[in-house]
């Protein structure tokens, strides 16, 4: 009787360990797909508050004639830093611009921060060789808290008419209003497209950015992204309008666009051609 039992005993358990298997299988798959989907838009969001936190050293950079262009300039700005105080201490190689939005202000275009940036500055912003240094003091933009350490450095060819930088983040960090929070790291490429010969008017900028970067969320579940189309960031715009991003997830891919260019809050991510989801960047 045991002998006759028995294979039919180790098919069930074997049938029943598969379909587990399969199940648990089909679980994992979906919960990677999940974490690519909610990490590239992280991913998004933390690109889109470095880029706004190089709106502020711009802004203050040019405010304080520490651009290192032409100082019969009339400056021209957004007007990001319009309810800011700055304050500048120091010399060269370490000059150091404080810029404070108290307990919370709206600036001119629309977006509310509060705390504070403070960013060291080897030579004017402009000047190949130079370095910025940013960090951020219970800083937030909107309803998020950025910290870390962004570091700019001037890659500009010497004698070069067109502008360009390298800029990395470490220890970055962005917290939601929820107290969902995940980490990023970067070094990006920088170029300036348009308005390298007005450096006082920083309503006709334009920057091609591109590179690599790696976000982890609060489980330690890593993701790295690269540049498929340069993103595209205008002065006159709060939020990167166009580019797109690939996010290697395990088997899987994501493509984080930003669109084409239409000045929106906005970013698209679809994962292995699946239909896309918006996502807000700020």
């Amino acid at each position: 009787m045991i002998r006759k039992t028995f294979p039919f005993v180790s098919l069930f358990l074997f049938l029943a360990i598969l379909t587990y298997s399969c199940k648990k299988n089909k679980a994992d798959i979906i919960d990677e797909f999940q974490t690519t989907f909610t990490l590239s838009g992280n991913q998004a969001v933390a690109d889109n508050l470095v880029q706004d936190a190089n709106d502020v050293l711009n802004e203050a950079a040019a405010d304080k004639n520490l651009m290192g262009g032409k100082t019969t300039d009339v400056l021209t700005t957004t007007n990001t830093l319009s309810c800011a105080t700055i304050t500048v201490t120091g010399n060269f190689p370490a000059k150091n611009i404080l810029v404070d939005f108290g307990t919370g202000c709206t600036s001119a275009n629309g977006v509310l921060r509060k705390g504070k940036i403070n960013i060291v500055l080897t030579d004017s912003l402009r000047k190949t060789g130079s370095v910025a240094t940013l960090t951020f003091d219970n800083y937030y933009v909107n309803t998020y808290k950025k910290e870390g350490v962004i570091t700019w450095t001037n890659t500009t060819p010497v004698n070069a008419t067109i502008k360009s930088w390298n800029r990395q983040v470490a220890n970055g960090k962005i917290t939601a209003a929820d107290g969902n929070f995940w980490m990023h790291t970067s070094n990006i490429d920088i170029t300036q497209t348009v308005g390298s010969a007005t450096p006082l008017n920083l309503l006709d900028d334009v920057f091609s950015i591109q590179g690599t970067r790696t976000v982890t969320n609060a489980a330690g579940k890593t993701r790295t992204s690269t540049t498929v189309t340069p993103l595209q960031k205008k002065a006159n715009c709060t939020n990167i309008d166009s580019g797109i991003l690939q996010v290697q997830g395990p088997n899987h891919v994501a493509m984080v666009d930003f669109g084409n260019g239409t000045c929106d809050n906005f970013a698209m991510v679809s994962i292995d051609g699946r239909t896309p989801v918006m996502v807000t960047l700020r």
